[in-house]
């Protein structure tokens, strides 16, 4: 009995947590393609090392704000609003940084 009311809990967190990480799917796609981008930048030598460690510093940062957002259950409109605009303005600095226009801050 005592294992049964162990795993419930976890089933619960479990089910919260997968319903939680499906909230953001836009989110997600787009830092798959922000990633992608930046592969495709240091391969054609558009990137140099120093600009390619700056971006995935700030994909990391993204990556670690998302499942911060979602550990509650629920992501609100400004949370979601908060992502979106990290997400702008790192694809951004990956367009200016294969343009060579500035250096990404």
């Amino acid at each position: 009995m005592k294992k049964i009311m162990l795993v419930f809990p976890m089933l619960m967190l479990l089910t919260i947590m997968s319903f939680a990480q499906d909230r953001t799917p836009r989110v997600n796609e787009r830092q798959r393609v922000q990633q992608g981008r930046i592969q495709q930048g240091k391969r054609s030598d558009e990137l140099t090392q120093d600009e390619t460690a700056l971006l995935r510093k700030e994909q990391r940062h993204i990556r670690r704000s998302d499942p911060r957002t979602k550990a509650d259950g629920d992501v609100t409109l400004n949370e979601r609003k908060h992502l979106d605009r990290k997400q702008d303005r790192a694809s951004r600095h990956i367009r200016r940084a294969n343009n060579n226009e500035i250096k990404p801050n």
